[in-house]
């Protein structure tokens, strides 16, 4: 598992999924890392991510813009981005923004992987 300089830990799941763990937000603060960190991931060849909001208790608009981001960026080249694990107050912005009509959510990350694979 690889931690990057705020909070998101990557954790490699094939030679073109990985997991990242969201940590406790992902909010205007630390929008722009989690772009970064998908970004080069993106780079390395990832196509598919499992996002884990266990323990994620904010996800701002800003935040929900860099899942965007990093969803139109792997959709052209056939890869996805789901949701693992949500956190109520995830789930309460999923619900509210309608987001679950675009991110299948699982209720584990190994659920997401095992429907990844």
């Amino acid at each position: 598992m690889q931690a990057t300089a705020m909070n998101f830990f990557v954790e490699p799941v094939t030679h073109d999924t990985a997991v990242i763990r969201i940590g406790k937000a992902l909010d205007f603060r630390n929008a722009a890392e989690f772009k970064t960190t998908a970004q080069d991931q993106v780079h390395a060849g990832v196509r598919n991510f499992i996002l884990d909001f266990t323990d994620t208790g904010i996800l701002d608009s800003t935040g929900l813009g860099s899942v965007f981001s990093l969803y139109r960026q792997v959709s052209p080249l056939s890869g996805q981005v789901v949701f693992a694990s949500v956190s109520r107050p995830v789930q309460v912005v999923v619900q509210l923004t309608r987001t679950y009509k675009v991110f299948r959510q699982f209720p584990t990350v190994d659920a997401a992987r095992d429907a990844i694979r």
